[in-house]
């Protein structure tokens, strides 16, 4: 059997995947270590791969996870990769397969491609295969999708994401309360109706020991999602979303007692005013487990920029203690994204995430601090050079300033900082 980071940190042992995580976090090897061994900070890494690893967690600065995957007709893994490689030249610390598809040659190919963690939902896969098999999700298999959750593992994925707490004293409470939208999650929603039709208890719920033992086997990081997660604003913080936290929180206890790393997904759709509170909920009852967070987003009314309504809620959670985000998309909500959109969602949630890192990170503030001293001396290569997205930054510029020199289009001759340098005596070039 395998040992985990976990069990090694917990052992006094600063294993060469926490030292790099820590390096890159200008953090003590031990320190990081330390916190590993808490359960506050993960590091994603599966024994069977060499990928980078990245931690996540307590202090250390707010990652980011692109999601791709191929869906019904529009299963073609070529494009999936390339998605994959978009999200990675933006900056993606990580990056999600949810093929529903063609989902063995996306994965395999995702995996050989892309040198970052990669996370999975192993239930997309064992609910996919069942209806090809007989024809409905309903008729899946247990022993299928543990065979599933097996060969996903071996294969070297570093992370999966599992609806555990979604089981049926959730989903009694849920049906007692009534919700706006009953139910928006997709692995959440057809493992609901396999348990009604089925009249089974959940079985990552009912085997959640067999699942740890497959996590520990190969020190795959267990994300514990929340099937609940509100999908609209009205549904926030209701019963069902707060009773599955808790039971989200017990399994949190059990992953690290058996010397799996764990963390939590969370919502959805979270009015600015519920975002602290739900952090704070979270953190409480889950024991300081790192929360990955989709999105989330602040207002139902945003198709066709749910990048920037995702933006926003990134950064207030982040601020408010969640370290993770996962990135979504503009055209969230109305079709699959292109590659330019993942490109331009990864970088939405990156802005999102420094934003936040600027008031966990003493250190963040710096990247912003040359880039003022490189405006001042209007040097804009520096200034290119900097931008969170360089190749944006630059075609913007070239396309919009032939003529204006040294300044920007907008200002012209009318420079701000040319006119303070003029007539206040200030020095340009020095900060």
């Amino acid at each position: 059997m395998a040992v985990t980071q976990l069990e090694k940190a917990r052992s006094g042992i600063v294993t060469p995947e926490v030292r790099e995580a820590a390096a890159k976090e200008g953090l003590p090897a031990e320190e990081m270590a330390a916190r590993v061994a808490r359960g506050t900070v993960v590091v994603l890494r599966n024994g069977m791969r060499n990928s980078e690893p990245v931690a996540v967690g307590e202090g250390l600065t707010v990652k980011v996870s692109a999601s791709v995957g191929t869906a019904g007709e529009w299963a073609d893994p070529d494009e999936e990769v390339a998605k994959a490689l978009a999200a990675v030249e933006a900056g993606t610390d990580t990056v999600m397969d949810l093929s529903i598809a063609d989902m063995d040659r996306t994965r395999y190919r995702i995996l050989k491609a892309v040198s970052r963690p990669v996370g999975t939902l192993p239930l997309y896969q064992a609910l996919a295969e069942a209806r090809e098999r007989s024809g409905s999700t309903v008729k899946m298999d247990v022993e299928d999708l543990f065979a599933v959750i097996e060969k996903q593992a071996a294969d070297g994925v570093d992370f999966m994401a599992f609806h555990c707490a979604t089981n049926r004293q959730t989903v009694e409470s849920a049906r007692k309360i009534g919700r706006t939208d009953y139910l928006v999650s997709y692995g959440g929603s057809h493992l609901v109706g396999w348990m009604v039709y089925r009249q089974l208890e959940n079985p990552l719920y009912e085997q959640y020991d067999r699942l740890l033992a497959i996590c520990k086997k190969y020190d795959v990081t267990l994300s514990l999602a929340d099937g609940w997660r509100p999908g609209c604003l009205a549904d926030s913080l209701d019963a069902a979303q707060v009773q599955e936290m808790v039971i989200l929180g017990e399994l949190v206890q059990r992953a690290r007692a058996q010397g799996v790393q764990v963390m939590v997904k969370g919502p959805g759709h979270v009015p600015l005013q519920d975002i602290k509170s739900t952090i704070t909920l979270q953190k409480s009852l889950c024991a300081g487990a790192p929360y990955f967070v989709f999105g989330p987003l602040v207002t139902d009314i945003a198709p066709g920029y749910d990048h920037v309504n995702a933006a926003i809620g990134g950064a207030v959670s982040a601020w408010a203690g969640a370290d993770f985000l996962c990135c979504v998309t503009a055209v969230e909500h109305l079709r699959l994204p292109d590659r330019q959109e993942v490109r331009e969602g990864v970088i939405a949630a990156r802005i999102a995430a420094h934003a936040a890192d600027l008031t966990r990170k003493p250190g963040a503030w710096q990247w912003d601090y040359d880039m003022s001293c490189a405006r001042k001396a209007l040097d804009w290569e520096k200034q290119l050079t900097l931008a969170i997205d360089r190749k944006r930054a630059r075609q913007v510029r070239q396309a919009r300033s032939a003529n204006s020199g040294d300044t920007c289009a907008m200002c012209g001759q009318f420079c701000a900082m040319k006119v303070v340098a003029q007539y206040l005596g200030t020095e340009a070039g020095t900060c």
